[in-house]
């Protein structure tokens, strides 16, 4: 049989090929984005007590009352919207499940979606199968920031959708308020919804403030705000995370996640909203937590020939290696695998059409101080 691909341009994520290619050469692996460190032991309490008083059947489709009430409050306290749990928060498998939903909740067959370049290799094949079209927007060169200008110019009466993401993945670069009302004129009187990947909401660094669209009213009325538990509580593998939207967005937002995943992992929705009842400290002490992570790392590598790129949020840390080789990133980055032992991820597997001579690559700094010194120490040999 013949097989026509929805998705003629994915294969094995660059993730996954520098996972493999660090296991196959014993590297140090700071290319996929998770801790090698495990998450609060009340946490990991709570799921095993979850677990054990029975709560092992499926959860509700939208998620654990008790859960959505927590993060409820979490929204009203950190951004001053009061959402309504039982119309307006989902409990998702994780938030590349939640994105997907929310594209395909709205997306039409002829749509398109405007994403800002590099972005995460997930937009794409879920716009892309929803019939649609992703228009590749680049950010600015070197700070990573939006030119509202260029993405004014991409809107055309097939724009269903602009995807945001604040801190952004991969540069650490954080929307301000500004930028938030820039993206308001944008879509003011129209029929365009904002899709806001905020799974690093809690890493954010230098006394800002998370510029949330749920802090925006114009902006919160058409918007769906997804966020990540994995990231914020260092455990990736437990695939939960929410969408925060108006009702009548949840409403086909909802309609999508029952027939995805129908529910989520039932004990660790009950864990979570106990940490959160009881313990609210732990995302709030989240951004000093990490940039003492960040600062570490930047000085540990300030003795290398690797130019350090500005980090104002999420957890990795963009490196210029121009004074060290003339390969592209993806040979640089499979070069530093095999004779330096560090696995790191080429910022040209974020864009659609990569910039001429693009010398940047990311390293993942949400590691224990010694992965951070090993990996330091054979860096600075380059």
């Amino acid at each position: 049989m013949q097989i026509r691909t929805k998705l003629p341009k994915v294969g094995t994520t660059i993730f996954s090929v520098m996972s493999q290619l660090a296991t196959q050469h014993k590297a140090i692996n700071l290319g996929q984005g998770f801790p090698d460190f495990d998450g609060p032991q009340a946490l990991r309490d709570a799921l095993a007590t979850a677990m054990n008083s029975g709560k092992n059947q499926y959860a509700p489709m939208t998620g654990v009352p008790k859960l959505r009430e927590q993060i409820a409050l979490k929204t009203e306290r950190l951004y001053g919207r009061k959402v309504s749990a039982d119309t307006e928060v989902t409990v998702t498998s994780g938030a590349t499940e939640a994105l997907f939903a929310a594209i395909a909740a709205v997306v039409h067959a002829g749509d398109e979606v405007i994403v800002l370049d590099p972005c995460y290799d997930s937009y794409e094949p879920a716009i892309e199968l929803c019939g649609a079209r992703a228009v590749h927007v680049p950010l600015r060169l070197p700070d990573f920031g939006v030119d509202w200008a260029r993405v004014k110019a991409a809107i055309t009466p097939q724009t269903r959708m602009i995807l945001i993401n604040s801190p952004h993945n991969p540069s650490g670069a954080v929307l301000s308020a500004a930028d938030l009302d820039a993206l308001a004129e944008l879509v003011r009187g129209t029929e365009i919804f904002v899709l806001a990947d905020e799974v690093y909401e809690h890493i954010i660094f230098d006394g800002q403030i998370h510029q949330s669209v749920l802090r925006h009213a114009e902006l919160a009325a058409r918007s769906f705000a997804t966020s990540s538990f994995g990231k914020t509580y260092h455990c990736t593998g437990w695939k939960v995370g929410y969408c925060v939207a108006p009702p009548q967005l949840s409403a086909e937002f909802r309609k999508v996640h029952q027939y995805l995943t129908f529910c989520t992992f039932g004990p660790a929705q009950w864990a979570f909203a106990d940490v959160l009842e009881t313990d609210p400290r732990h995302y709030l002490d989240l951004p000093q937590f990490y940039q003492s992570k960040r600062d570490h790392f930047r000085q540990l590598l300030a003795a290398s020939k690797f130019k350090l790129l500005p980090v104002g949020g999420a957890y990795f840390q963009l490196a210029d290696y121009s004074a060290i080789s003339d390969k592209d990133d993806l040979n640089f980055c499979e070069w530093l695998v095999r004779e330096a032992g560090v696995a790191a991820i080429p910022v040209s597997a974020f864009y659609e059409n990569p910039p001429a001579d693009l010398k940047l690559i990311r390293f993942c700094f949400a590691k224990s101080e010694e992965t951070l010194a090993g990996a330091a120490e054979r860096l600075c040999r380059l």
